[in-house]
């Protein structure tokens, strides 16, 4: 509807009426539902990177300590235990829908609703009218800085949701993000920090001990109680702080926080390792500069690196740099389509290209098809290496000239290693591991 009528009337008219549409709108909805997040703890996590992760870990760690609860993020909606897939190709969904989701949570009888909030949809005030409790700071880096005009005003979309916290409410910031205490500075509620050694919460520091990180699991203490995973990577030690700060605000047990993270699957798509024979294949969600070099660092050597860089005119400022990041800790990259919209995938391909230095090209490929571009980093693969298939992770769909086509990085390159090409080089490598 609002593309529709962006199309009709003159930029400069739309631009003045449209924050009163979404406000409006926004009023309606909440009507509509009859404000349910008023019998709601609502939280709300925000950030550049790990939303959808400290979304998931808030869940399951209110659930362990005997919550009715209900998350929503970019991957799907849970209540309780029932789930559904996010298939609406947004993180934050519309007003209407996001409304409907807390009343669906207030009918089942949910203490907690967790919901991802995102800076555009802030900026849509997807957010008003809805009553919440605490929010959360995951990280801030540079990220849609077209769409809010520059870094600072995509920074101050976030700390639009700490403004409208109430006096009573808990902002959890991360202390290691430089942009921590702009947040603190903004919000009026409780604030609550959480860092790699300590988690200060209401006044009372949680000492925290890390003792081992791999890409596979991390093992850490919080006021010596220890606590396991079966997922790994050091951003994900961050996201578990945030989630064990913000649960902890509001009196959860530290034997449900160990618990929690001892039965936790690990995220679809985020560093999940689709196979290990005969060589690793990971596919993660990566998409932003700092993104991509944390998931490089965690892996290590030997990687075989296959990825792309969304359409639509999204961030373009971000190829060349995840490009240059790509070259410098891939043996081999292989430059692909990632949703390319209404762009041409070459046109993306070469400005990822853009900024890698002419020595470095000599193990860059482009093969615009994303398949074929997952088959040639597979069938180049040896013994040893990691097959790193970003950009998409879990998403359902590529889009492609508006078309939504069914897709599943992790299901297509499950396909690829089965297929009979693969199968020779399968018993071969078996026999060197």
């Amino acid at each position: 509807m609002l593309a529709f009528l962006k199309k009709l009337i003159p930029t400069r008219v739309f631009n003045f009426f449209q924050p009163i549409y979404h406000h409006k709108l926004a009023l309606l909805a909440a009507l509509w539902y009859g404000f349910p997040s008023r019998s709601l703890t609502v939280i709300g996590i925000t950030g550049t990177d790990g939303k959808t992760t400290t979304v998931h870990l808030l869940h399951e760690m209110f659930a362990a300590a005997g919550y009715s609860v209900g998350s929503l993020s970019s991957l799907r909606f849970k209540i309780n235990n029932q789930e559904e897939k996010n298939l609406l190709k947004m993180t934050m969904p519309g007003k209407f829908r996001l409304q409907k989701f807390l009343a669906d949570c207030k009918r089942a009888g949910c203490r907690f609703a967790v919901i991802e909030v995102t800076s555009q949809g802030i900026a849509q005030r997807r957010h008003r009218f809805i009553h919440f409790s605490g929010a959360v700071l995951t990280n801030i880096t540079p990220e849609h800085i077209e769409s809010h005009g520059g870094f600072e005003q995509y920074r101050q979309a976030k700390i639009k949701l700490f403004r409208v916290l109430p006096k009573d409410g808990i902002a959890v910031l991360n202390r290691e993000d430089a942009s921590a205490d702009m947040f603190a500075g903004a919000t009026h509620a409780r604030v609550a920090w959480y860092s790699k050694s300590v988690l200060d919460v209401g006044g009372t520091q949680h000492q925290v001990g890390i003792r081992a990180v791999t890409a596979t699991d991390i093992s850490l203490t919080i006021d010596e109680v220890d606590m396991e995973t079966t997922f790994g990577g050091d951003f994900n030690v961050m996201n578990i702080l945030a989630a064990a700060a913000t649960v902890i605000a509001f009196r959860v047990p530290l034997a449900a926080i160990a618990k929690a993270l001892g039965t936790f699957p690990g995220m679809p798509g985020r560093l999940e390792y689709v196979a290990k024979i005969p060589f690793s294949v990971v596919v993660d969600y990566a998409n932003t500069p700092a993104a991509y070099e944390t998931l490089y660092k965690t892996l290590g050597e030997n990687l075989v690196c296959v990825l792309g860089a969304p359409g639509g005119g999204r961030d373009r400022w971000k190829r060349p740099e995840i490009g240059r990041i790509a070259a410098q800790y891939c043996k081999e990259v292989v430059f692909t389509s990632d949703d390319p919209d209404d762009e041409d995938p070459n046109q993306i391909a070469d400005e990822l290209k853009s900024a890698i230095p002419n020595d470095s090209t000599r193990n860059v490929k482009v093969i615009i098809d994303r398949r074929e571009a997952i088959h040639a980093a597979l069938a180049d693969a040896r013994p040893l290496d990691t097959v790193v298939i970003t950009g998409m992770g879990a998403q359902p769909w590529f889009i492609s000239k508006g078309h939504k086509i069914p897709w599943d990085d992790r299901e297509v390159a499950r396909e690829e290693l089965a297929s009979a090409r693969y199968s020779t080089r399968s018993q071969e490598t078996r026999t060197m591991l």
